[in-house]
């Protein structure tokens, strides 16, 4: 360690083995005796440059100059000079006498002459890139001139790097001295090194040696004549030979050329200044300049400017360079996204450029902005994701969807914002599947059973259509638990047309996973009484769901008779051809008018009309012919449209205002026995709904047998409260069937420990008498009976 310190402070050491970098490769070209290196750090393995300089003595000039350059690199700093990361000088002892090496360490580049041949450019692509190059390196001259006060003395195509992110760097600073020419007395050489200096790029003056008229002129007088020997190099494609080359004009830009001219005026004083020519030069106002340079100062510009600029960024980076875009303007986009100056549409853009690099690329570079991103409480961002989450979506990994993305998601689903909840279900298409158990059912389900009840007709549909999706990812107890009274309990009974339909769609569609007693005693009761709904494309889905469930029971009686009862329980889905696609989104609630109250059911068939819907290319969704999209009318068809009675209603109570019956949608009314979530107070819709839902309902004084069954389901709700375990009761029963009934709601299921037993939906009556009769029922006690469990549910006191 102290041989080490005494090598960078005093100047000796070992050799390269001190040093803490790894000497690569070098590259075919260096300024002047310096040798140019690839290199890597030997504590992190990132890549650097290393310049070397070697002399056998050490009074050796160009040592001497050397050392000039080291310190001028170390202090000067700018975004278009070379970084500066570590400098040593080492003495090694040889056979023949000391050799002296000095080591500059500076972030990676390389030099300009090979870039371009790298690069392969040509016509406006490359006079663009040109012209920021050049823009960059003329902001360092005049830097140097105007700022430090310093002249560089050797501006040139070989003191000229590009870094990783294709920008151009100034280096090669042996020669650089101070001016002073301001009035003062010197009278020696203002630049002890020019000597280093070729022949060939020396303006007259400086050629001449004559020091009383360098002093004499403003000091970019020498270096403009360098920018003016760059150009040429650049343009012509060859290294200077002799000043009068720069006469040879062909190969400059016409609206480079009057700028050219003045940077060579053979009188010092009408050189233009390089403040100058970046600011009037018509040749650097392109696309490629004005987009980089917008970038880099996008914290000054307001709203309106970011939101414009970065509408037109995507198609705009189809007209740029494509390496340039990827390695200059990308690390610029990312970086304005994750700190917060660049606008919602500027994701657009990055995932856009984010396309065009490979997956290894796209996992370093674009996943750990957009994880990022999740965690901002811009709205405008977080649409922006959730709009886009189908172009980057799969390469997130699961656990990062699980711990990471998940928990910032979930806060869309009680956002105030209808866009925002609505887009935040159809994410979880793509999630879902990446998401552990513990957020599956013990979250996601929860924020679920509330959107089935939101206040947007469209939002409760798609759930619907989210569960019958998603049932797959469900375990067993869990789904057994969810679905069917998810489906029946409440999409079957909406009075928004197209959520009966997709209940029915979700019904068929997870088919595979109910046996064949809660096909015959759940599932066809309930689904068998829309066959007279007032909406055609209802009826039409119903009449193919019967006929779906009933080839069910027929396989399972048929294997039953054959003697295989191993599997006659469960026949669903894998059995029937034509359900072998997931669900469609059935519509958007951004394209709803209207208040939510306004959502009525339809009221004929023939109003029905498509409504436009998401494609099965940007959901990720199957549309099969079984599944056709649900229709539903436009808001100015259903508007005025008077509510008809729900065909699964016979008790006669009215709906509520966002279109859900009161009696169906009570606080445990199908699979929301889970701990209510921590929400926003709820808009003045949403309260009158949670105030209907818990208004009692007057009813005359029960039959001793209807009190008796009272007491046993409000004994069943409060041992429920009461149970600390979430999820301590996740199994449903084998349902209880009567020998000459098909009653499913005993009192002994009543009092069971399953919480959902207590709400199952009881079989569909009508006010047919022969309906009635057949199923026998009495026709005196179906609606007590309705009226009782709505009553106990909600309140315990007021019962005789």
């Amino acid at each position: 360690m102290f041989n080490f310190l005494k090598g960078v402070v005093g100047g000796s050491g070992g050799g390269q083995k001190d040093l803490p970098y790894n000497i690569g490769d070098p590259y075919p070209s260096a300024w002047s005796s310096w040798s140019h290196f690839r290199g890597t750090s030997k504590d992190d393995g990132s890549p650097v440059s290393i310049f070397s300089l070697s002399g056998s003595n050490p009074q050796d000039g160009r040592l001497a100059a050397g050392r000039n350059g080291v310190k001028r690199l170390r202090t000067v700093r700018h975004p278009n000079i070379l970084s500066f990361l570590y400098s040593t000088e080492v003495e090694t002892v040889d056979g023949s006498g000391t050799k002296v090496t000095i080591y500059i360490v500076t972030e990676p580049a390389m030099p300009l002459s090979e870039k371009i041949k790298e690069l392969s450019l040509e016509g406006t692509q490359r006079d663009e890139y040109y012209a920021w190059g050049l823009h960059q390196i003329a902001k360092a001259v005049s830097f140097l001139n105007n700022d430090c006060k310093l002249v560089h003395g050797n501006v040139c195509l070989e003191s000229v790097v590009v870094t990783q992110t294709l920008d151009w760097k100034l280096h090669a600073f042996d020669v650089l001295s101070e001016y002073d020419g301001t009035g003062g007395t010197a009278t020696g050489p203002m630049l002890p090194y020019e000597w280093l200096v070729g022949s060939q790029y020396k303006s007259v003056e400086l050629a001449k040696s004559d020091w009383v008229a360098i002093r004499k002129s403003p000091p970019w007088a020498i270096d403009s004549w360098g920018l003016g020997c760059l150009i040429y190099e650049i343009f012509s494609g060859m290294k200077l030979g002799k000043t009068e080359e720069l006469r040879n004009t062909a190969s400059i830009p016409k609206s480079l050329l009057p700028d050219y001219q003045r940077l060579l005026s053979s009188t010092p004083s009408r050189r233009l200044n390089a403040s100058k020519l970046i600011e009037n030069s018509e040749y650097f106002q392109n696309k490629l300049v004005d987009t980089i340079h917008f970038m880099e100062i996008l914290s000054l510009k307001d709203s309106v400017e970011k939101d414009t600029f970065f509408r037109k960024l995507p198609n705009l980076t189809e007209q740029l360079p494509r390496q340039i875009v990827l390695k200059k303007l990308f690390p610029l986009l990312t970086s304005a996204l994750e700190y917060g100056s660049a606008a919602a549409p500027a994701l657009t853009a990055l995932l856009k450029i984010g396309s065009w690099l490979s997956a290894e690329e796209y996992t370093l570079k674009v996943l750990p902005t957009i994880i990022k991103l999740f965690a901002s409480n811009d709205r405008a961002i977080r649409v922006a994701l959730l709009q886009h989450i189908d172009q980057y979506g799969e390469s997130l990994s699961a656990r990062v969807v699980d711990e990471q993305v998940y928990p910032h998601v979930a806060t869309g689903f009680v956002d105030t914002s209808s866009i925002l909840r609505e887009l935040t279900l159809k994410s979880m298409l793509i999630m879902a599947p990446k998401l552990s158990q513990r957020n599956l059912s013990g979250s996601l389900l929860k924020y679920l059973s509330k959107l089935q009840v939101d206040e947007e007709p469209a939002i409760r549909t798609n759930t619907t259509i989210l569960l019958g999706n998603i049932a797959s990812f469900l375990n067993d107890g869990t789904r057994k638990r969810v679905l069917i009274n998810a489906f029946t309990v409440r999409a079957l009974r909406d009075t928004f047309s197209p959520a009966r339909g997709a209940g029915v769609m979700a019904l068929c569609a997870t088919s595979s996973y109910y046996d064949t007693t809660e096909i015959a005693t759940r599932i066809l009761p309930n689904i068998v009484v829309l066959t007279i709904d007032p909406d055609s494309d209802v009826r039409s889905k119903v009449f193919q769901a019967v006929d779906q469930f009933m080839q069910i029971l027929k396989q399972s009686n048929e294997k039953s008779n054959a003697g295989d009862t191993a599997h006659a329980g469960s026949l669903g889905l894998a059995s029937m051809p034509g359900n072998a696609g997931l669900l469609e989104w059935a519509m958007s609630s951004l394209t709803l008018k209207g208040k939510p109250s306004d959502q009525a059911p339809i009221a004929a068939s023939n109003s029905v009309r498509p409504v436009t819907t998401t494609t099965a290319a940007s959901s990720g969704l199957i549309e099969t012919p079984s599944m056709a999209p649900v229709r539903v009318s436009s808001s100015s068809d259903f508007a005025d449209a008077p509510a008809p009675p729900s065909p699964t209603s016979t008790d006669g109570c009215g709906e509520i205002e966002n279109g859900i019956h009161e009696e169906q949608y009570s606080d445990k009314d199908g699979w929301d026995d889970i701990e209510p979530l921590e929400e926003p107070k709820p808009s003045s819709v949403l309260a009158n709904i949670q105030a209907a839902q818990k208004r009692p309902v007057s009813q005359p004084k029960p039959q001793a047998a209807t009190s008796l069954r009272s007491k046993s389901t409000v004994k069943a709700v409060a041992t429920k409260d009461e149970d600390d375990d979430l999820w301590g009761s996740i199994a449903v029963p084998t349902p209880k069937i009567a020998s000459k009934s098909l009653k499913v709601k005993t009192s002994g299921a009543v009092e069971d420990d399953d919480p959902w037993a207590a709400i199952a939906a009881p079989p569909p009556t009508t006010k047919a008498k022969p309906l009635s009769a057949g199923r026998g029922r009495g026709t005196k006690a179906a609606a007590p009976k309705l009226g009782a469990q709505r009553i106990n549910r909600t309140s315990s006191s007021g019962m005789q």
